[in-house]
């Protein structure tokens, strides 16, 4: 992963705010979520719309030629503008990439599960230099009659690039997984009016908070264990931890079982709220952007969402990101990196062996 751009609309909705609009407290949502406000698109402002300005802080943080020979394009998304085209290919379209585009639906894991066919894609020789970007436009789909999930989803995007860089550096592992017997629990419909085990669908998002609240504690546990166990890591290794940034009771659970102090984990749920497929990517800026990433630290990553889906990386930091900073979009109270980065030509330079 050579280089990373971020994006979170300007608009913010804070828990105050939907004070106004039903039946909830800054109190009531913040000790069950740790959430305490959350971005919101505008009513003109799209799925397409957050990658695109993700890309573009992606060129503002590493240089114009950050995108130069991209050629395969992943979206991963719940919401895209439209079931086809892909917003992959509208983002191939807007930079004049000459790639392949598709979307990835694999829920909030979805960005993971990028990561993971972008490795597959380099390391075959399929692809040279992948985009894969996880943008989302949640609120659109909520139904904020619902208390108890209007407060939890908020919007934005992140990209990134991937491609093969030196050894120790990179993807050292992804573990992906789903169980179906699930998909009741959290669902949104499309062309279909119920799922095979007869669960309607509707047109906003449904969701069973206790049974998915069960499920993402357990799978939390298991999937990060199976992830640093493959990377020929233990927890101690792990440098920082960077969550799916759902609820702050099942980050501090996983935390806990992982053994890990408060500095080693990234909490960025209460200013941005649950923003699915860009939950990670955004995280993972506003640590950069703090200056907590060096070159050589494990971060460990891991998500949870609707399929029943999880994913979860063990990715070794390299140096030609360590230093980029300064886009368009910076997290609130971040400060911003030097500009001395190495660029995302810091791969080829060093020698490429690993995806």
């Amino acid at each position: 992963m050579t280089a990373l751009g971020v994006y979170a609309p300007a608009k913010i909705v804070t828990n105050d705010d939907l004070a106004q609009i039903m039946d909830t407290s800054d109190e009531w949502i913040t000790t069950r979520t740790g959430i305490k406000r959350r971005h919101v698109s505008a009513d003109d402002e799209f799925t397409s719309d957050l990658a695109f300005r993700a890309v573009e802080d992606l060129l503002r943080r590493h240089g114009p030629d950050a995108l130069a020979g991209v050629d395969m394009v992943l979206v991963a998304t719940n919401t895209p503008d439209a079931l086809f085209p892909s917003t992959a290919a509208l983002v191939q379209a807007r930079f004049g990439l000459r790639a392949g585009a598709f979307d990835l639906l694999a829920a909030c894991p979805g960005w993971l599960y990028a990561l993971s066919v972008a490795k597959a894609y380099v390391e075959s020789g399929q692809a040279k230099r992948v985009l894969a970007i996880g943008a989302e436009a949640l609120t659109k789909v909520v139904d904020w009659d619902d208390r108890a999930t209007a407060v939890l989803f908020g919007d934005g995007a992140g990209a990134v690039v991937v491609e093969a860089v030196p050894e120790p550096y990179g993807l050292r592992s992804v573990v992906v997984g789903a169980d179906g017997s699930g998909a009741g629990h959290l669902h949104l419909g499309s062309v279909g009016r119920c799922l095979p085990d007869g669960s309607q669908l509707s047109d906003k998002l449904y969701m069973n908070g206790r049974e998915v609240y069960k499920f993402a504690v357990r799978v939390m546990n298991t999937a990060t264990i199976e992830a640093v166990d493959k990377a020929g890591l233990t927890s101690d290794d792990v440098s920082l931890f960077v969550p799916h940034q759902a609820n702050l009771r099942i980050i501090e659970a996983a935390r806990d079982r992982l053994g890990l102090p408060e500095e080693r984990v990234i909490v960025t749920v209460d200013e941005y709220g649950n923003n699915s497929t860009a939950s990670i990517p955004l995280a993972l800026a506003h640590a950069l952007d703090h200056g907590r990433v060096a070159p050589g630290d494990h971060l460990l990553l891991v998500s949870f969402g609707a399929g029943l889906t999880w994913a979860a990386a063990v990715l070794t930091w390299g140096p030609w990101t360590a230093a980029a900073g300064g886009g368009d979009f910076v997290a609130p109270g971040a400060r911003t990196a030097g500009p001395d980065a190495t660029g995302p030509s810091a791969a080829s330079e060093l020698g490429a062996t690993t995806a």
